[in-house]
C-alpha cells in the first residue's frame, strides 16, 4: 500500500461547504482507504491505498460531490510527491508561512507567468505540477491574480511539512 496525501479545494470557507474533518475520514474510510489522517479543519487527508492517483482523485471526488451536492476538487499526491514539494520550495529563506505551494492537477501552462496580473512583491516560480508564491507582505493584503492557479488549491509551507511527514510515517 502506498501512502498519498488528498487535498480538498474550497473546504470549510465562509458558510459554504463545510465539511467535518471526520465527516473526510469516514468518507475515505467507506472508500477503502486506511490509516487514514486529517489535518487542520481546511480538506487535507493522509492515508494509504492500493489505488491509482487517478483512481483515488475520481472516487473522492464522486463522494464529496454526492455529500455537497455540488463539485469539489480534489488534488493527490504520493507521499514521494508531497515530501518533493516541500524540499523544492524555491524561496526556503523566506516565511514559511507567507510561502505557499498551489497544487495542480498537472504541469503549469507555459504561459503561467505571463498571465499573472496584480503584483507587487510576490515572488513566483514554477514546480512540476505546483505553483510557489511568495507573499512578502501576506496574502491579506495581496491583489496577485494566476489564473493558471484556478482550479488548483494553495497551502502553506508549514502544512506541506507536516502533511510530507504524516505521509511518510505512513
Amino acid at each position: 500500500m502506498a501512502a498519498f496525501v488528498a487535498l480538498l479545494r474550497a473546504v470549510n470557507v465562509g458558510g459554504t461547504s463545510k465539511l467535518p474533518m471526520t465527516a473526510l475520514k469516514a468518507m475515505c474510510e467507506e472508500l477503502g482507504f486506511a490509516a487514514v489522517r486529517t489535518y487542520i479543519a481546511s480538506g487535507n487527508v493522509v492515508f494509504t491505498s492500493r489505488k491509482s492517483e487517478t483512481a483515488i482523485k475520481t472516487a473522492l471526488e464522486k463522494r464529496l460531490h454526492a455529500y455537497a451536492g455540488a463539485p469539489v476538487g480534489v488534488l493527490v499526491r504520493s507521499a514521494a510527491e508531497m515530501a518533493a514539494v516541500a524540499a523544492d520550495n524555491p524561496f526556503p529563506e523566506m516565511a514559511t508561512n507567507r510561502t505557499v505551494a498551489i497544487f495542480l492537477d498537472k504541469a503549469p501552462p507555459a504561459d503561467t507567468l505571463a498571465g499573472i496580473r496584480g503584483q507587487k512583491d510576490e515572488k513566483i516560480k514554477l514546480g512540476r505540477r505546483e505553483i510557489y508564491v511568495h507573499y512578502g507582505d501576506g496574502m491579506g493584503t495581496s491583489k496577485l491574480v494566476i489564473p493558471a492557479a484556478k482550479a488548483g488549491t494553495a497551502r502553506n509551507m508549514n502544512t506541506i511539512a507536516t502533511l510530507a511527514k504524516m505521509a511518510a510515517e505512513l
